[in-house]
């Protein structure tokens, strides 16, 4: 007869309340993560903008294994692939980016410029402590 292979009562556990299956363990076991990591980072009601620990796990996988099949650490810009599954979009910017060399609007010379060319009028009577 064959014994059945031992099981960690805290993986059990973790499996359960996250709702992983085998292969979300066996890729927060290569992570480094342990089960009390994953019960801790299961998301409630109040926190919608955190990915269920399924999905956290998956990305955090998949972005470690395109790091070392490039040899590199990814450069993750714009949305995440977690963001991309889970159909939420990426914020907008309001204002467009610009180049280093071209001067923020509130620094621009020519603004100081007629500011200092026609300076505000001021009224005596505004400035006296008299009532």
């Amino acid at each position: 007869m064959a014994k059945a292979p031992k099981r960690d009562p805290a993986w059990v556990q973790a499996k359960k309340l996250c709702r992983i299956n085998q292969e979300d363990i066996r890729m927060a076991k290569e992570l480094g993560l342990k089960p009390r990591t994953l019960i801790k980072n299961i998301p409630s009601k109040s926190q919608q903008w955190k990915a269920p620990v399924k999905l956290w796990i998956r990305d955090l996988y998949e972005k470690k294994m395109l790091g070392k099949a490039a040899g590199v650490r990814p450069v993750l810009h714009g949305a995440s692939s977690l963001n991309k599954r889970l159909g939420q979009r990426q914020p907008t910017r309001s204002r467009p980016q610009q180049s280093p060399e071209e001067p923020d609007e509130c620094f621009e010379e020519d603004r100081w410029t007629r500011i200092l060319a026609n300076p505000p009028e001021w009224n005596a009577d505004d400035c006296s402590d008299e009532d």
